[in-house]
């Protein structure tokens, strides 16, 4: 009988030290999980970029949002620092504004467009757009990113014939 009660006891101990440790884990376990959403939450706060500020604030845009690796860049047209058209009529040259302000924005945020991989084209002018659009080989020296050509009716001005827009990562 006392051998008995001492199995028991110890049995019982047992159970208990068992229980003691699964409980200690999983409260480590949450704490672990508390901290990554931590850490995740604040490498994912949105910084903005404002290429002309007074114009995408009368507009009402940010030129581009970098969250963590990735930025989304709003679509470049070929414009001066007031707002106003610029190469009215010259699709080739409007291709060359537009490259040259997102340039400036991927050198913001330490980047070149060969951490480009996507890129949407929209123009009202399709058949011009094909035949001027051998200055992205320029640009893209090193493969073209995905991304979709469109034909639209109009952009934000009628003096517009191109806008670009991407979307970038950015390799750590």
């Amino acid at each position: 009988m006392k051998k008995t009660i001492n199995r028991l006891t110890l049995l019982t101990t047992l159970i208990a030290l068992a229980f003691g440790f699964q409980s200690c884990e999983q409260k480590q376990k949450k704490e672990t999980k508390e901290v990554e959403k931590e850490v995740i939450v604040e490498s994912e706060k949105p910084e903005y970029f404002l290429l002309r500020p007074e114009v995408e604030k009368a507009y009402g845009y940010s030129h581009a949002v970098k969250i963590g690796n990735d930025i989304k860049i709003s679509g470049a047209v070929s414009m001066d620092d007031e707002g106003n058209p610029t190469a009215v009529g010259d699709i080739e040259q409007q291709i060359k504004n537009c490259y040259a302000d997102l340039e400036k924005i991927l050198k913001h945020f330490g980047c070149t467009f060969d951490d480009v991989v996507k890129e949407d084209i929209f123009t009202t002018d399709m058949a011009q757009m094909l035949e001027k659009s051998a200055y992205r080989a320029e640009v893209y020296k090193n493969g073209f990113p995905t991304g979709s050509w469109l034909e639209v009716k109009g952009l934000a001005l009628p003096e517009f014939m191109v806008e670009i827009e991407l979307e970038v990562h950015k390799s750590e």
